[in-house]
């Protein structure tokens, strides 16, 4: 999911800025209505109405305009090899990136759809998702891997959690839990939860992944879960939100993905979606069984390191992510006790 260390205030584009922009495009008519869709800490975005239609339009808040444009080459040939993606329309000038007032834009078609996690998925759905996203990560590479206009990337750099570092920040966390006021039950499973995983951690140190170890490497989306998904029915209608493309273990997130889509409210994975998922991964991509085991081993100890829905919440002071951790929480515990269960839903 979208992580930042520091939340951005961001204004909704004033019409004069949408004239502006939309002027530059052929056809987009004038502005009618602009409202945010999602609270992005990356981007934001806006269901745009003018005379002319809709559009989704989005705010690259970093303005890097080079991986802007690797972004908008990868999903416009992608969308020449027939995959659900929503490519940026381009302006008079050829350009898919606008600048306004120092804001970087770039314009989508509006696609109707909805968000589908795994328990709204049949397994033959799951198998078909595990197949888009094989087909997506073998088609990055034949996409951009050869075309030198998407300019280069930095190079993928393998980072394990150090369980030491880990331990400082839940110390760190610990305190801010017991000092919040008022104190809720939020506050109170934060609590039981850090010291469970501290306990766990302190058991599972010895499995920590070889830092040595270089996983092999590919383009990927970076970011696929449900919310960058949109379903049109039953189908995959659009694959959305590029903003992580890069070079990345494949396998991982593959792995990622699943643990998205398919955890349960209890904490659990639904393991024979996951299975059918996988194995429709494993046939398109290519990777095989030991690639996706050596990933499963490296998520899963990433997992237990990671907090990040207490540092939005007791750092940030953003809780969006809240309604999450109740589930991500009680998986970290799950997935270290079904260990093999999972690694062979994944390579079986």
């Amino acid at each position: 999911m979208l992580r930042s260390s520091a939340v951005r205030t961001v204004t909704t584009p004033d019409g004069r800025s949408l004239g502006s922009l939309l002027r530059r495009y052929e056809g987009a008519g004038e502005p009618l209505s602009c409202e945010p869709v999602a609270e992005g800490l990356l981007n934001r975005g806006y269901r745009l109405a003018t005379t002319r239609g809709r559009f989704f339009l989005k705010h690259h808040l970093d303005g890097d305009r080079t991986a802007i444009a690797r972004q908008h080459r990868a999903t416009l040939r992608l969308d020449a090899l027939g995959l659900p993606v929503a490519p940026p329309l381009a302006a008079a000038d050829g350009r898919t990136v606008a600048v306004v007032d120092d804001r970087c834009y770039a314009l989508h078609p509006w696609v109707e759809g909805r968000h589908r996690d795994g328990a709204a998925l049949s397994r033959v759905q799951s198998r078909r998702l595990g197949a888009l996203l094989g087909r997506v990560h073998t088609s990055l590479d034949h996409v951009i891997a050869d075309d030198p206009a998407c300019g280069p990337t930095r190079p993928y750099e393998p980072a394990v959690a150090d369980p030491r570092r880990t331990f400082e920040v839940i110390d760190e966390l610990l305190a801010l839990a017991r000092g919040s006021r008022p104190r809720t039950s939020f506050d109170e499973l934060a609590e039981h939860r850090l010291l469970e995983r501290r306990a766990l951690l302190e058991r599972q140190a010895h499995r920590r992944p070889d830092a040595a170890a270089h996983p092999a490497t590919g383009w990927v989306h970076g970011d696929f879960h449900p919310l960058n998904l949109l379903y049109r029915g039953a189908e995959p209608a659009a694959i959305v939100d590029w903003d992580r493309l890069g070079v990345h273990p494949r396998a991982e997130e593959a792995v990622r993905a699943a643990a998205i889509f398919f955890v349960q409210p209890s904490g659990t994975l639904d393991l024979p979606k996951v299975r059918a998922y996988a194995s429709a991964y494993r046939r398109v991509s290519g990777a095989c069984g030991a690639e996706l085991a050596a990933a499963v081993h490296r998520v899963w100890w990433e997992r237990l390191n990671d907090f990040w829905m207490l540092t939005w919440r007791y750092r940030l002071g953003d809780r969006r992510a809240d309604p999450q951790f109740p589930a991500a929480a009680a998986l970290a515990v799950w997935w270290t006790r079904e260990y093999r269960a999972v690694r062979d839903a994944f390579t079986c």
